[in-house]
């Protein structure tokens, strides 16, 4: 399994300054999240083994794994369980309408309206999440093949590691083992 956390949001180049909430509610990529995608998606065709992709449902994760998706030809498909954990106004989310309207072709299955929680989540509730998800993945041995687009929250409560916009991380989910994947010295 590779987890790519979304490229640099508005959210992000802006609390990353300040530390601050700036308000802004499910942000999009910046100049920087959008090469930070290509090169992700650079990375993850280098390796030559993705077959589905799985992403969350903020606009972040979506315009993320659009680019990846491009590179790879593959399908997307929508997966609250990956969401980011609510805490700041960026993990307020649009209605499903909007995304469906704005990406026609991604796999949305059964996600609600608002499917954004409307509370703060504790630690706790994204760790259940992150297990959940794990032994679903474990369960269906699906997980060969499978890229997951999500948040900075989710891979730590998955992997307990922190990582910066952008990274691909190849997990095993059976023993938990964590690579981080970068771009090739002669890539360019």
């Amino acid at each position: 399994m590779i987890l790519v956390r979304h490229g640099e949001s508005h959210f992000n180049r802006r609390f990353s300054v300040t530390r601050k909430d700036p308000g802004i509610k499910d942000p999009g990529l910046t100049e920087e999240g959008t090469r930070q995608a290509r090169n992700a998606a650079e990375i993850i065709a280098s390796l030559n083994r993705t077959t589905r992709i799985i992403a969350s449902p903020y606009w972040r994760t979506l315009q993320t794994a659009e680019i990846i998706a491009g590179h790879l030809g593959l399908p997307v498909h929508i997966e609250t369980l990956v969401r980011e954990q609510a805490a700041f106004s960026c993990d307020v989310g649009s209605p499903r309408s909007a995304l469906s309207s704005r990406w026609p072709s991604f796999s949305f299955g059964e996600l609600r309206e608002q499917w954004w929680p409307a509370e703060t989540e504790t630690e706790e509730h994204i760790r259940k999440r992150s297990r959940e998800f794990h032994e679903v993945t474990l369960a269906a041995n699906d997980w060969h093949g499978t890229l997951v687009v999500t948040h900075w929250g989710f891979i730590r409560a998955l992997t307990d590691e922190r990582v910066p916009n952008g990274t691909v991380l190849g997990f095993d989910p059976l023993d938990r083992s964590v690579i981080r994947h970068e771009r090739p010295q002669n890539a360019g």
